[in-house]
């Protein structure tokens, strides 16, 4: 299942330092629904994810019904994003 939408990054101060891409009510519903088929554990999703011309392998955060989307530290580089930008997220469930 592919997915595309568009979403304001958080900062999350956790032991790394990431950006997260929340993902929408409406996409989140659609992945809820295939959860149960990719899920490898803990709510975990495995996608591919991209924003921009950058692509990386990641899983998917579940967060308060909803879930995240980590932004590496290189993909926030080679793209120039920092807290607060708007992006286009494109998503491959389950690979």
């Amino acid at each position: 299942m592919q997915l595309q939408f568009s979403t304001e990054l958080i900062e999350w101060r956790g032991p790394a330092p990431y950006l997260f891409a929340p993902v929408p009510e409406a996409e989140a519903d659609a992945i809820r629904a295939a959860a149960a088929l990719v899920t490898y554990g803990w709510g975990m999703i495995p996608v591919r994810a991209s924003i921009g011309d950058t692509g990386w392998r990641t899983s998917l955060f579940p967060k308060d019904g909803r879930y995240l989307v980590p932004v590496k530290v290189a993909v926030q580089r080679a793209e120039t994003l920092g807290r607060g930008d708007r992006v286009t997220v494109t998503l491959n469930i389950g690979v």
